[in-house]
């Protein structure tokens, strides 16, 4: 029988996306892996692919569109032998908001399957009908495996090909009901601002233009308002004195100049921070609801602004690897992030992160930390400044501010001192740190 395309979800907290481009026609013969579409996420432009073989009988949504709500069937796939004619009149778009009263979950379980990708669900529902693939039913049979004792892992608990390949290797799930903990008591609704018909009633009258929020903008807006709201900030600042990296930084871009290699004060940041996570392993980590997860490497996310919003990306590994490594991974992840090209396994994770606004002329400022990372280091510029020598004698330097803002829920004051003392102590003896 005719099977639907759903709307994928390409990321854990992607509830819609725009339908930018398809890949396919009616009529084309599609197979397993085969790319479908361009989804256009909150974050970035992400290939769609087939996790069934078939012939696409009807595209449900035009490319282009905007807002569709992930698990809404944007196309509709044919078997062999089977014409547009199969279809019917119900195959149309339907959200999984639309679907009956019965079968929606509660809403503490649709808020948390926002947040996090859905488990796989028994396959068989809606009456005794198994949610199965074309090409899984077939190995299924040739195998003489009972598809009602197979977990699915495809859109809505359907059974697809691997689900059928490692059906042998793989224990049957518990029931969803077993399994699945005691929906938590909704949380009291945090108050909201001004309407927008309050806000454009008091301007009423005045010349304004009124721009439409972005996926990006939206992401932004409801994440950093989560932060200030839910994550108990405090801030710790120290002066950091560069003339000795400055120094340093001059005499390797001599030495790799004929490498192409080029370091840049963020990258001696970025080694600083990753060793300092390691020399103070206790603030290597993130805040994880009914628990603290305490990382081992220093994954450390570093914030790259472009048009209408920033992203993340995240350094992996970040204390192995040397300056120029650095330097190189980071050139690339902020190159691919300005075209909106990176994957979000490159932007997501991390427990802690970098906003340097110093290239920006911006003396000193504070960050909000990006849930669920314990802390970010919000850099300035590095200007000179009248300092107090250790003799007691006046001398200029260059000094640089940093403010390092704190989840208290994962590191308590004198931690993050400790924190930030190393980071500075790395800073002004760069050498240490290629040690």
């Amino acid at each position: 029988m005719p099977t639907e395309v759903l709307m994928p979800a390409l990321s854990p907290t992607m509830e819609e996306g725009t339908l930018a481009k398809w890949l396919v026609k009616e009529g084309d013969t599609v197979n397993s892996g085969d790319l479908l579409a361009e989804i256009e996420t909150d974050k970035a432009t992400m290939e769609f692919e087939a996790v069934d073989e078939g012939v696409i009988g009807k595209i449900l949504v035009e490319e282009g569109t905007e807002g569709v709500k992930v698990n809404t069937a944007i196309a509709v796939l044919l078997e062999d032998g089977e014409s547009a004619d199969d279809i019917g009149e119900s195959a149309a778009p339907s959200p999984a908001a639309e679907e009956p009263a019965a079968e929606k979950a509660p809403a503490a379980e649709e808020k948390a399957a926002a947040a996090t990708p859905a488990p796989a669900a028994p396959a068989s529902s809606d009456g005794g009908r198994i949610f199965a693939s074309p090409l899984a039913r077939r190995i299924a049979a040739d195998k003489g495996l009972d598809l009602s004792q197979i977990k699915g892992s495809g859109p809505k608990g359907r059974i697809v090909k691997a689900d059928v390949e490692n059906a042998i290797a793989r224990p049957v799930a518990a029931k969803s009901a077993e399994a699945a903990p005691a929906a938590a008591p909704a949380a009291a609704k945090a108050p909201e601002g001004m309407s927008a018909s309050a806000v454009e009633k008091m301007y009423e009258g005045r010349d304004y233009e009124a721009v439409p929020l972005d996926g990006m903008r939206k992401t932004i807006a409801a994440r950093l308002t989560e932060a200030k709201q839910t994550i108990p900030h405090f801030y710790l600042r120290r002066d950091i004195q560069l003339d000795n990296l400055m120094k340093f930084r001059g005499q390797l871009n001599k030495q790799l100049e004929p490498r192409g290699v080029k370091l840049s004060v963020n990258d001696f940041v970025i080694k600083a921070c990753a060793l300092a996570l390691q020399q103070v392993p206790e603030a290597n980590a993130v805040w994880a609801g009914d628990k603290v997860l305490k990382l081992t490497p220093s994954d450390v996310a570093v914030a790259v602004a472009i048009e209408g919003g920033l992203f993340t990306p995240v350094l992996k590994d970040a204390e192995m690897k040397s300056l120029s490594a650095l330097s190189a991974e980071m050139k690339d992840l902020a190159s691919r992030a300005r075209d909106r090209k990176l994957a979000p396994h490159e932007y997501q994770g991390g427990t802690f992160a970098i906003s340097n606004l110093g290239m920006f002329g911006i003396d000193n400022f504070d960050a909000v930390i990006n849930p669920p990372h314990g802390a970010i280091l919000a850099v300035g510029a590095g200007v000179k400044k009248p300092v107090v020598g250790a003799d007691g004698e006046l001398a200029v330097a260059i000094v640089m501010s940093v403010t390092l803002s704190v989840d208290h829920r994962v590191i308590d004051g004198a931690m993050g001192a400790e924190l930030l003392t190393a980071i500075k102590d790395n800073l002004e003896n760069p050498m240490t740190m290629l040690a």
